[in-house]
């Protein structure tokens, strides 16, 4: 940007125009700079996905029996859909038969020789099947261990409580810590904790029985009574 100047006795110059810092600003935003960054085209001509490390996840494995063409022997003994033996064929002619019943060829022994298989209804036998374990799952009684703490001056009231809750927990079929704990100069009174949980296990010989007998743990004394055996 310039502008023309005559002076008195001279030709006419040329002499830069004092820029304000605005129109500085807005000159060097409008010039073009050849270090701007042009977007490439190859960058945005990617149609194909990018490809990503693989998760190192463990295989999946199949612990159900194996079905149909699953099938590796190269002889099995058959069961027919109606519980019939049909004997000893291939897995071919085996997949034919249950074919023909609209069927599948499930092994149920593989461990047998040779192994044995038979025609029936795969998503019906295997309903049946988490179904039975649902059943045993809710049978099963998980043992919790309760703890229940004594002093060795423990009076005959807090006793009596005490021994409440210990017989409660062994007929729910827990088992009980009994816990016994020494302070300061009690330490050299270990035969009056010991003479305490004799007395306990003496009280819940109906309910249960002694697993683990009277034992030193740092300051405690500690006794674990398993439940009796449910009869029936």
């Amino acid at each position: 940007m310039l502008q023309w100047q005559r002076k008195a006795g001279s030709r006419l110059r040329h002499s830069p125009r004092k820029l304000t810092p605005i129109s500085r600003f807005c000159a060097l935003k409008c010039a073009p700079s050849r270090f701007t960054l042009q977007p490439s085209k190859a960058n945005n001509s990617r149609t194909s996905p990018i490809a990503r490390r693989p998760h190192n996840a463990p295989p999946q494995r199949d612990t159900g029996p194996r079905v149909n063409d699953r099938i590796r022997a190269t002889e099995i003994r058959l069961i027919g859909a109606e519980g019939e033996n049909v004997g000893v064929v291939t897995p071919e002619r085996a997949m034919v038969m249950a074919d023909d019943a609209g069927l599948d060829l499930v092994e149920i022994s593989p461990n047998a020789t040779p192994p044995v298989c038979k025609i029936m209804d795969f998503g019906k036998f295997k309903y049946e099947t988490q179904k039975r374990e649902a059943e045993a799952r809710k049978k099963q009684k998980i043992i919790e261990i309760k703890e229940v703490k004594f002093r060795p001056n423990t009076d005959t009231n807090d006793y009596d409580v005490k021994m409440r809750n210990v017989f409660k927990f062994l007929d729910n079929g827990d088992k009980v810590k009994v816990t016994l704990r020494f302070r300061g100069r009690e330490m050299a009174h270990q035969n009056l904790g010991r003479e305490l949980l004799e007395r306990v296990a003496e009280d819940t010989k109906e309910h249960g029985k002694i697993e683990n007998f009277p034992k030193m743990e740092g300051r405690q004394m500690v006794m674990i009574i398993g439940p009796l055996p449910q009869k029936g």
